[in-house]
């Protein structure tokens, strides 16, 4: 790999640099100016350098950016949602795969260069779904890292032939276990997550569960899962979608974050404000990984999100309620460096409000470089012109593949 030199980078908005790329990692940091002349040179044009967008919970399989826009047509439940999904997906004006390869595609473009999709497995959609997603990962193979979750999203139980078709799939590419409100969906909570963590045993795989029970049932649900992780040793392998319980205030929420550090549980969340909100200072600050993904995309959900994980770190920052600069930094920090530490929990965690891990020698050749006079205002006005970078090679400019 040709040993590449990015010119005139700030990190994290520090004093201008130049940053060594070489076998895919960061070799050095050095003063604007000062490093040995690279097989290939970027020019960082006195940008901001961050380490590169993870989304870290994305439904590929159902996106439609790109395509004519539709209203909103399902009724207020979550169930209602999962069955106009159901009954819309094949009216699309392109085929999953199609449709899955453009939105990462623009994902990328915008800086994101690790991604965890959903992928719907049910009686319905078969590996239809699947088989799309799979089709965009290796569309783009070489200009993002993009796990695989095997998501049974209409329930595990409540169909035939779904455990079947999940091990199937993770036979036949993917990379994480999904489940899916034990209590809610399939109403045999134990039940469904034997079969969770028995398909994660059988093939070797880590867990992503979407647990968007609330309060008290939320933290059921969340005691029943850590206390499978602590009895099979999968510290560090299993990640909880969502987790709204963890926004409810009630006396239960302190000591189940601290189960959560304790056992290396991950947590993923997309800013869905109000009273589904995270408290994320405290989380952070306890040694949870927390990352940030975008969710649907303009799809049969809803007609939010647009592909640009810098916007959806604007939209954690305002959600909190952030308005102080290292804090709007730290819903950056999420939006990167948190969320390619739930993707891999060999990668340190983020240790708290001020921690601005990524750039140092030995990380990942995984960047971006946005915009603006610091990483506040980058985040506020989310302007074009970024460069990303993939495994030290550029891989996107100015909102171009290249």
């Amino acid at each position: 790999m040709p040993r590449t030199v990015i010119r005139s980078v700030r990190p994290w908005g520090g004093p201008s640099s130049d940053v060594v790329l070489d076998d895919a990692v960061v070799r050095e940091v050095v003063p604007a100016g000062e490093a040995a002349a690279g097989e290939v040179e970027v020019a960082g044009d006195d940008g901001i350098l961050v380490p590169s967008f993870s989304d870290v919970h994305v439904h590929l399989d159902s996106t439609r950016l790109g395509l004519p826009f539709r209203p909103l047509t399902a009724g207020p439940t979550r169930w209602d949602r999962i069955m106009n999904d159901r009954a819309s997906w094949r009216t699309a004006e392109a085929p999953v795969a199609d449709r899955a390869t453009e939105t990462l595609r623009r994902m990328i473009a915008l800086g994101a260069t690790r991604v965890r999709s959903h992928a719907q497995v049910d009686a319905d959609s078969k590996l239809e779904k699947f088989e799309g997603v799979l089709a965009a990962r290796e569309a783009h193979r070489d200009a993002a890292s993009v796990e695989i979750v095997v998501f049974p999203q209409v329930g595990i139980h409540l169909e035939p032939g779904v455990p079947e078709l999940m091990d199937e799939a993770l036979r036949a590419g993917g990379d994480l276990v999904g489940g899916i409100d034990p209590c809610e969906i399939d109403r045999d909570p134990r039940r469904h997550l034997d079969t969770v963590f028995g398909l994660a045993e059988r093939h070797g795989k880590g867990i992503d569960l979407h647990l968007h029970e609330p309060g008290e049932l939320g933290l059921f649900s969340m005691s029943l899962l850590t206390e499978r992780v602590r009895a099979l040793g999968m510290q560090g392998r299993v990640s909880i979608s969502h987790a709204f319980a963890l926004g409810s205030g009630l006396p239960g929420v302190e000591r189940a974050i601290d189960g959560l550090a304790e056992l290396d549980v991950a947590v993923t969340t997309i800013a869905p404000g109000g009273r589904l909100d995270l408290p994320l200072e405290r989380m952070v600050t306890a040694g949870v990984r927390v990352g940030l993904g975008m969710d649907g995309q303009r799809d049969y959900w809803s007609p939010w999100g647009n592909a640009d994980m810098l916007e959806r770190a604007w939209m954690l920052a305002y959600t909190q309620g952030w308005s102080r600069d290292d804090l709007i930094e730290l819903g950056l920090a999420v939006a990167t460096w948190g969320g390619a530490s739930v993707i891999d929990g060999t990668t340190p965690r983020l240790t708290g409000v001020g921690h601005r891990p990524g750039l140092a020698p030995g990380d990942p050749a995984e960047l971006v470089v946005l915009r603006g006079e610091t990483p506040t205002s980058a985040v506020m006005d989310r302007l074009p012109g970024r460069t990303v970078i993939h495994a030290g090679r550029v891989v996107a400019a100015d909102g171009e593949l290249v």
